[in-house]
């Protein structure tokens, strides 16, 4: 009986030390990307969608583009601290940026940011002065 209770005491700790084991993906998470949409719109100071689910582990390319009716910027800073950001595209120009606070429009445009969340929570985005105005919404990462 001995040898049974060890034994079931290793495979116990066996489990719980594997149990914490990262998780190794295969393949091109890139490759396999989901494409988001955020439009901006000045006049109604409105998002098209104001709640975004997402999920960790999976590569986002998410557009953010502006009509250009006034001055606005896109901002999510508790996100990009929570994410791995792999490139900025503003306007077809790729930007090589170790961090990203906010994503600024002077005029109509868009830009491009490709992402991997990293860890769960929920998130605010939003145009800095205008989210009392409608111009606030969230992440969901799951």
């Amino acid at each position: 009986m001995g040898r049974v209770t060890n034994s079931l005491a290793a495979l116990s700790v066996a489990g719980i030390l594997l149990s914490g084991a990262p998780a190794l993906a295969a393949g091109n998470l890139a490759a396999n990307g989901e494409n988001l949409e955020l439009k901006i719109d000045t006049t109604e100071l409105k998002f098209s969608q104001n709640e975004y689910d997402l999920e960790t582990g999976k590569y986002y390319r998410l557009t953010v583009s502006s009509d250009g009716g006034d001055e606005v910027s896109f901002a999510a800073p508790d996100l990009w601290r929570n994410v791995w950001v792999d490139s900025i595209s503003i306007d077809d120009v790729a930007v090589d940026a170790a961090g990203l606070r906010e994503i600024g429009f002077d005029d109509e445009g868009s830009a491009e940011i490709t992402f991997v969340p990293i860890r769960p929570g929920e998130y605010d985005f939003y145009s800095p002065g205008y989210e009392n105005r409608g111009l606030k919404g969230k992440f969901v990462v799951k």
